[in-house]
């Protein structure tokens, strides 16, 4: 009966505001679609983790290692984030407010997806930031920055006050995505370079760089932006980009570490060298 009527209420866009998450739950589970999109990536990101520690048993230096270990939290992080999606804790229904398309109704917002973007997307981009060869102070910008656009991507998928302001987030939002797409494209391309590990960096980076330009248009596209196109494509989108953004991204930097692990053992100690021809990985 539970399940009947969410979904009803669902298709109808009259979902109550004060739903729970057992109802939550059974609406998630009565769109096929829909929950598809979080059992596939929930099972793929099962996968992954096996995948990596395996391939990760025979790396043995600490450089190299700390790669695996932060590759291997985006996995990780997923399969949490997306089971809390699954079970509908972390999805609520929300009244979009007045000049929204949807404007009255209760939408169905997956603002978990967000929090397994602020744990997994820096992550990413420390295991990048490290294959680079970059410098703390690189590192902290790019992942802060990461951080910010996460967190204010949350705050335009939850704001329910005014149209407008959920688009000055997403604005925001945008703003710090561009810090992080300057630190990719311009700081960190140059120390890969001195680091010897531009060809691999290069393809990883227009990879993480294109995808992530896909995340701001599906959200403006879907049913919190401009709602062209409903909740269960928009989560598929979601899903498919991170399929290709994290795990298989991760198969490939991993596969390389493990190739070329004495090309990373031969980086300058620390984090970065400071100047061209200071990497050993020649040696």
């Amino acid at each position: 009966m539970i399940e009947t009527a969410a979904f009803d209420l669902l298709v109808q866009g009259g979902v109550p505001l004060g739903t729970t998450q057992t109802e939550a739950y059974q609406a998630v589970q009565s769109d096929q679609l829909l929950n598809a999109s979080f059992w596939v990536n929930i099972a793929l990101a099962g996968l992954s983790i096996l995948l990596f520690v395996f391939m990760g048993r025979t790396v043995e230096d600490p450089r190299a290692q700390l790669i695996f270990v932060a590759t291997l939290m985006v996995p990780l992080v997923s399969i949490s984030s997306y089971v809390g999606l699954a079970s509908g804790l972390t999805i609520s229904f929300l009244e979009m407010p007045a000049g929204h398309a949807l404007a009255g109704e209760a939408v169905l917002t997956m603002w978990g997806r967000y929090l397994t973007w602020a744990l997994s997307t820096p992550m990413i981009l420390l295991a990048l930031g490290l294959l680079a060869g970059s410098n703390p102070t690189k590192l902290f910008t790019a992942i802060a920055a990461d951080i910010g656009m996460c967190v204010t991507g949350l705050a335009a998928a939850l704001t329910t006050s005014s149209y407008l302001l959920r688009w000055v987030w997403y604005a925001i939002s945008c703003a710090f995505f561009v810090v992080v797409l300057y630190v990719l494209l311009v700081e960190w391309a140059e120390d890969a370079e001195i680091a010897g590990t531009a060809e691999i960096f290069d393809t990883l980076k227009i990879l993480t760089v294109v995808l992530w330009l896909g995340y701001p248009v599906v959200w403006a596209l879907g049913a919190e932006g401009f709602a062209l196109i409903d909740v269960a494509v928009t989560s598929w989108a979601y899903s498919g980009m991170d399929i290709v953004a994290k795990y298989l991204f991760a198969f490939l930097l991993l596969r390389w570490v493990v190739e070329n692990e004495r090309t990373v053992a031969g980086m300058a100690s620390g984090l970065g060298a400071a100047t061209r021809g200071a990497s050993g990985a020649d040696d």
